[in-house]
C-alpha cells in the first residue's frame, strides 16, 4: 500500500485534489480555442474515457465562449488555461471555470494579482501554478546555471508567494521538465519545502510511444513515493490515449481500483493459439467494464491457472483450444473460436 504524502487539500468543482482524495487523471483538450463544436466534442469523448479533470486553452475573449460551452457539456471541473493576460482569468472564473491555471508573476502588476485573487476565492476557483523548463524567471536560472530542479521549485513557490500576499492558499503547484530525472527531482524537492498538492507530468514528453515510456518511469518514481495528487501524461496523440494510459498507470500501482486489470504472458515457443490478437480483443471488450477483477490471459498451461492463480477468471492456451480457470481452478475447455464469449460468459457471472 502506497502512503500518500500529506497535502493542503483543494476543490476544483466535485473533485478534492489533495492527500484527502484520489490520485485522478487529467488532460487537455487540443481542437482550436474558438472551435466551439469540436472542442465540447472532444470534452464529452475525454470524460467517457475516464478523464477527471479537463483542462483547454483560453487565449482571447473568444475561447471563454468555448470555454462555458464545454463546461455544461460534462460533469468533470474544468480548467481554464490562462497565459498573460489576467482579463482572460476574470472571464474565465465568470464562465464557469473549476481552475484556473496562471502564473502570477506573468500577469503584471500587483494589482492584477490581487484582482485574480479575489475573484477565485470568492467563487471558491483554485489556481495552478505550471512552471517548466521554459518558463522559470532570468534571474532564477541565471543563479541556478539555468532550468534545475531547484530552479524549477524556486520559479514556483515564487509565483505560489504572490498570491499568498492575498491571502490565497488554493494552489496547486506543477514544475515540469522533459527529462524525467529533472522531472522526478524537482517534485521531491516540491514536496520537502511546501504542502501545497501536486500535479505531476513530464512537459513534451512527445509520441504516444516514446511520451508514456517517459511519463510512467517520472510518474511512477513519484508515485510510488506517495508524491502526487493529479497527474496528466502529456502525449503528442489524440487526448484519450492520455487519460487511458493515466489510468492504466493507476492501476497498476493499485491507486485505482475500478476496472478490470488484465494479466497476460508474453508469449513463448510453447503457445499454440493467437494469444496476442486474443488479447487485444479481450481488452476491448472488458474496456467499459467497472468489475474490479484480475483477468489472466495466459499462453499455455505451465504459466496458466498455476502462475496466474491469484487472478479472478482467466483463460490458459491450448493446441487450438484453452480452458478457462477461476480462482486456480479449471472450469471448462473451450474451442480457439469460441475462447472470447465463453469467457465474457463467465466474467457476466462474477458479482
Amino acid at each position: 500500500m502506497i502512503e500518500r504524502r500529506k497535502t493542503r487539500n483543494v476543490k476544483a468543482g466535485n473533485i478534492i485534489i489533495g492527500s484527502d482524495g484520489p490520485v485522478t487523471v487529467q488532460s487537455m483538450l487540443n481542437k482550436p480555442a474558438n472551435d466551439t463544436h469540436g472542442n465540447t466534442l472532444q470534452a464529452k469523448a475525454l470524460e467517457e474515457a475516464g478523464c477527471e479533470i479537463i483542462r483547454l486553452s483560453v487565449p482571447d475573449m473568444k475561447a471563454v465562449k468555448t470555454l462555458y460551452a464545454v463546461k455544461q457539456s460534462v460533469s468533470v471541473p474544468v480548467v481554464a488555461d490562462i497565459h498573460f493576460d489576467y482579463k482572460l482569468a476574470l472571464e474565465s472564473a465568470a464562465a464557469g471555470a473549476d481552475k484556473i491555471r496562471i502564473n502570477p508573476g506573468n500577469i503584471g502588476s500587483d494589482e492584477r494579482v490581487a484582482a485574480v485573487a479575489k475573484e477565485c476565492k470568492s467563487r471558491r476557483i483554485p489556481i495552478r501554478i505550471g512552471v517548466n523548463s521554459g518558463s522559470v524567471e532570468k534571474h532564477i536560472l541565471a543563479k541556478h546555471g539555468g532550468p534545475t530542479p531547484e530552479a524549477l521549485v524556486e520559479s514556483a513557490l515564487y509565483h505560489a508567494s504572490l498570491l499568498e500576499k492575498y491571502d490565497f492558499y488554493d494552489i496547486v503547484l506543477s514544475m515540469k521538465s522533459s527529462d524525467v530525472v529533472n522531472t522526478v527531482r524537482a517534485y521531491e524537492l516540491a514536496a520537502e519545502k511546501t504542502d501545497y498538492p501536486l500535479h505531476i507530468g513530464v512537459t513534451e514528453a512527445g509520441t504516444e510511444r516514446t511520451g508514456i515510456i517517459k511519463s510512467s518511469a517520472a510518474l511512477g518514481a513519484l508515485l510510488l513515493k506517495g508524491i502526487g495528487d493529479t497527474i496528466r501524461i502529456s502525449l503528442t496523440a489524440d487526448p484519450v490515449n492520455e487519460v487511458t494510459a493515466g489510468i492504466a498507470l493507476l492501476k497498476s500501482l493499485g491507486l485505482r481500483r475500478q476496472g478490470v486489470n488484465i494479466i497476460s504472458c508474453p508469449t513463448c515457443g510453447r503457445t499454440k493459439i493467437d494469444l496476442i490478437g486474443l488479447t487485444s480483443e479481450i481488452e476491448g471488450r472488458l474496456s467499459n467494464i467497472n468489475k474490479d477483477i484480475s483477468v489472466a490471459v495466459m499462453g499455455c498451461v505451465v504459466n496458466g491457472p498455476g502462475e496466474a492463480s491469484h487472478a479472478d477468471i482467466g483463460i490458459a492456451g491450448g493446441d487450438g483450444c484453452a480452458v478457462i480457470f477461476k480462482d486456480g481452478k479449471v472450469l471448462k475447455k473451450v474451442s480457439e473460436e469460441n475462447i472470447v464469449e465463453e469467457l465474457m460468459a463467465e466474467i457476466e457471472k462474477i458479482n
